[in-house]
This record gives C-alpha cells, sequence and structure tokens, in this order.
C-alpha cells in the first residue's frame, strides 16, 4: 500500500459519508412525499453539494504524485471533505415533526446563512488548496469572486429570493459548463 492509497482511505470515507447524508436525506423526502414542499432552488443545491462530493473525490486522484506526507498537510486537506460533509447534512431536515409538512421553502431561508457561510470555509478552503498543491492560477479568480458573493449573502443576510434563484441556477450552469470544457482533462488512465 502506498503512502496515497493509505491517506486517501480517509478522505474517501469522508466523502463518502457526505454523500450517504445527500442520498439519505433525497430518500427521506421521497419517502414522505404527501408532506414535502418542494423549493426548486433548494433542490440545486442539493444537486450541487452532490457534484462537490463527486468532483472532490475525482480530483483527489490527483494528489498521487505527493511522495512524502505530513499530518498537518493531511489535516489540512481533510478540512474541504469534512466542510463538504456538513453542507450535505444542513441541506436536510434534521427531524421534523410526525405529520408535519416540510416547507423546504421555509427550511431553505430558515438555513441559508449556515450553508453559505460553509460555501464560504469551502471556498476559502479550496483556494488556499489549490495554490498549495497547483500554485496560483488564474482560475482561482473565479473562486476569490464566488467566497466574496457566499460572504457577502451570508453576513448580510439577503433573503432576496430573486438573488437566491440566480445564484443557485447560476452555479449549476457554471458547473455543468466546466464539467463538459474539462472533459477530456478529467481523465485517468
Amino acid at each position: 500500500m502506498t503512502a496515497f492509497d493509505y491517506i486517501t482511505v480517509l478522505i474517501s470515507i469522508i466523502l463518502g459519508l457526505g454523500i450517504t447524508q445527500i442520498m439519505t436525506g433525497v430518500a427521506d423526502l421521497v419517502h414522505q412525499w404527501d408532506k414535502v414542499k418542494l423549493y426548486w432552488p433548494h433542490l440545486i443545491w442539493i444537486v450541487l453539494v452532490f457534484i462537490l462530493h463527486i468532483m472532490e473525490w475525482w480530483e483527489t486522484y490527483q494528489l498521487q504524485v505527493f511522495n512524502s506526507w505530513r499530518l498537518p498537510f493531511f489535516l489540512f486537506l481533510s478540512l474541504y471533505p469534512v466542510n463538504l460533509f456538513i453542507l450535505a447534512r444542513i441541506l436536510f431536515p434534521f427531524s421534523p415533526q410526525e405529520g408535519a409538512t416540510i416547507d423546504l421553502k421555509q427550511f431553505y431561508y430558515a438555513n441559508f446563512r449556515k450553508f453559505f457561510l460553509s460555501m464560504t470555509i469551502l471556498v476559502a478552503l479550496s483556494i488556499t488548496s489549490n495554490i498549495i498543491v497547483h500554485g496560483f492560477t488564474y482560475d482561482q479568480l473565479i473562486e476569490v469572486a464566488l467566497f466574496i458573493i457566499f460572504g457577502w449573502v451570508a453576513l448580510r443576510n439577503y433573503q432576496m429570493e430573486w438573488l437566491h434563484k440566480v445564484m443557485a441556477t447560476g452555479l449549476l450552469l457554471a458547473q455543468t459548463i466546466t464539467i463538459i470544457v474539462n472533459w477530456n482533462t478529467w481523465l485517468i488512465r
């Protein structure tokens, strides 16, 4: 077993726990379908966080180029999947009251600040990790913009519905374009 194999097992477990949170949350919503009032921006965030989990697992493969690992670096790298797990957990009602309607719009606006603060932390971790692993690239300017936007919306407590709809839709579109553009780049042989 190489150091890379050993290190990535724990990262994969953490990412797997986050994916489990998402799949369980969606299954719970489907199970209680007649009591759920859907809110499409919230559903987009569920899809985006799921994709972020998969992308992090995929990108972890690039770390195989490291020959020597140190615990502080590993602890830092594990913060990103831990934060993704927290994001996955924040997306779903913890334990709705028996027989109560689950209004995802109401839930979203009651919790979006926590979610956006966690997204701000996630972007900051991504920027720092990318600089450590790959050095500075101009792609990180997009991440800096996202850091500012998420932080600003969370700190100012912007509850304008149009803003949240635009952000969710825009990020889903950007994520889709990123996957299409990097189709041949994200290749494991």
